[in-house]
């Protein structure tokens, strides 16, 4: 699981779904290197500081947050990604653009793929 949040809602909240996939980078590599099918999605908005806790706490034994994380994320707008079937992938060289932010929403991994990129634009971001 992996867990999104801000001061309020903002790309993934409330635009990724059960059943998608998601391609995972490791952070500082340019390289797309795992992929994983969406299980379970939970969205939440407006939580007082109890409910952050308590949201957090109730999710722990998937997301596995140090201290650190836990007062990282403790964050009024959380989405909450579970995903599973987990697969290895041989890596794919991913082209970065000044635009783009840490979380993508793409239609195929080629519009991100280094020699078959497209220009990155937020027309399916539905915000």
């Amino acid at each position: 699981m992996v867990v999104r949040g801000a001061a309020g809602r903002k790309i993934p909240h409330s635009r990724v779904f059960e059943c998608e996939r998601l391609y995972f980078m490791e952070k500082g590599s340019a390289q797309v290197t795992a992929t994983a099918i969406v299980k379970n999605v939970q969205n939440f908005v407006k939580l007082p500081d109890a409910e952050i806790a308590k949201t957090l706490a109730d999710n722990q034994d998937k997301l596995n947050l140090l201290d650190k994380q836990k007062a990282r994320w403790h964050k009024k707008c959380l989405c909450l990604v579970e995903f599973e079937n987990v697969t290895e992938l041989s890596p794919l060289a991913f082209e970065h653009q000044g635009n783009m932010d840490d979380w993508l929403i793409w239609e195929k991994i080629e519009d991100v793929i280094a020699g078959t990129s497209i220009p990155y634009n937020y027309n399916h971001s539905k915000f």
